[in-house]
């Protein structure tokens, strides 16, 4: 059975949806190349910057600032090299600390 819709999205803003949400979000104006720091406190210290300075989020800083993080971890899948993911997860305990929050142990 043939499927109505296609596998591919047809034009090239659709294919980089995630992309744009993550350079315009709506919630946090973020510092360009937040997520290619190598350094987890500067990543989790500019998202909380972010997020505390934005007037248009929707839920609390530290909830905003998480969400985008895990949004780009999420989306960037298995082309996301280990080394980055792994700066990125550490951003995340180190966003908890920033905000008081405990720390969740790795999986």
């Amino acid at each position: 059975m043939a499927n109505s819709t296609p596998s591919t999205p047809s034009s090239p803003s659709s294919r980089k949806w995630s992309q744009r949400v993550t350079e315009t979000s709506d919630a946090l104006d973020l510092k360009h190349g937040v997520f290619k720091e190598k350094d987890p406190k500067k990543i989790a210290r500019s998202l909380k910057s972010s997020a505390e300075h934005s007037d248009r989020r929707k839920s609390d800083p530290y909830r905003s600032a998480m969400s985008m993080l895990t949004f780009y971890i999420n989306r960037a899948g298995d082309t996301l090299p280990k080394g980055q993911r792994k700066h990125l997860e550490d951003a995340k305990n180190e966003l908890r600390a920033l905000y008081d929050k405990p720390q969740r142990t790795s999986r």
